[in-house]
């Protein structure tokens, strides 16, 4: 039973908490919606990240697999905890999202070649039990093959991520997301991170523009050409305000997703400062 001081601190906690989440956020800017990779969180837990976020405005996410999986665990341990974890326990995620107004878009699971089947098929019942219908993946480029039925069968799209560094079976340029959808369906599809592409000396614009139907998010940073570093936004080489302005003219629906990886002070306050950037160049 609850003493009359246990019901007097739950009802401050709950008055505390009732402020954060009582005005949605929204950072649709003329039509363009823009996200945030929960990544940009990665310094806390994810009930943080998402106070973080609602702090921010931010109304749209994608949802970075280390805010739900459980840290240090070895390869085996972790195969583990993915083929056995309560799907529950995602619903549960889901419904945190919803309370706090955002919407989650995706969930970045990277499938990779020593994934089993079932840790395959595993990513897309979290998926589904998160209420998300793309998955993102920093994964390989023959590993699309084998994620296609899988994906196909639960009607959610797999967003294939790029990097800078140009190496065999990894994805980095135009030709490995090509060879990745060759026969595949359309559930095989692009997250396109126009900081990276930049970065390995490809035009994010063109590509945009040309594959704009294969694209299922865009992950916005800032990085300069010729393998050069993260930096603020606006700093470096990639052509941001160019892409939000063609997803602004084309009527394109891609999330752009912030993903903050530069260094900077406070990783709140750096988010804020992507966000209104964005905002700027969507004026």
């Amino acid at each position: 039973m609850f003493s009359r001081r246990d019901f007097s601190k739950i009802a401050i906690a709950a008055t505390a908490a009732r402020p954060l989440f009582a005005a949605k956020p929204n950072s649709k800017v003329n039509g363009v919606q823009i996200g945030v990779q929960s990544y940009s969180f990665r310094d806390r837990d994810l009930d943080a990240a998402i106070a973080g976020m609602v702090e921010a405005g931010l109304s749209s996410c994608e949802m970075y697999s280390g805010h739900v999986e459980p840290k240090g665990m070895k390869r085996d341990e972790l195969r583990n905890w993915r083929t056995t974890v309560a799907l529950s326990e995602f619903e549960k995620v889901g419904k945190k999202f919803d309370t706090a107004g955002i919407d989650l878009y995706a969930y970045n699971y990277s499938f990779r070649e020593d994934f089993t089947d079932e840790e395959i098929s595993r990513g897309f019942e979290m998926a589904k039990a998160l209420g998300v219908k793309v998955i993102t993946a920093s994964s390989n480029v023959t590993t699309a093959r084998r994620i296609d039925p899988f994906a196909k069968k639960a009607k959610i799209r797999v967003g294939m991520h790029n990097h800078s560094n140009i190496r065999p079976n990894e994805f980095a340029t135009p030709e490995n997301f090509a060879d990745a959808m060759k026969g595949m369906s359309e559930y095989v599809a692009i997250n396109l991170d126009i900081g990276h592409f930049t970065a390995a000396g490809f035009d994010a614009v063109d590509y945009l523009s040309k594959h704009h139907e294969r694209i299922v998010t865009l992950h916005i940073k800032d990085r300069k050409k010729d393998q050069g570093p993260n930096v603020p936004l606006g700093e470096g080489d990639t052509p941001i305000k160019e892409v939000l302005q063609l997803l602004k003219a084309k009527r394109y629906r891609i999330p752009a997703n912030i993903e903050y990886e530069y260094k900077g002070a406070d990783t709140l306050v750096e988010v804020k400062k992507c966000l209104e950037y964005c905002r700027k160049a969507l004026a």
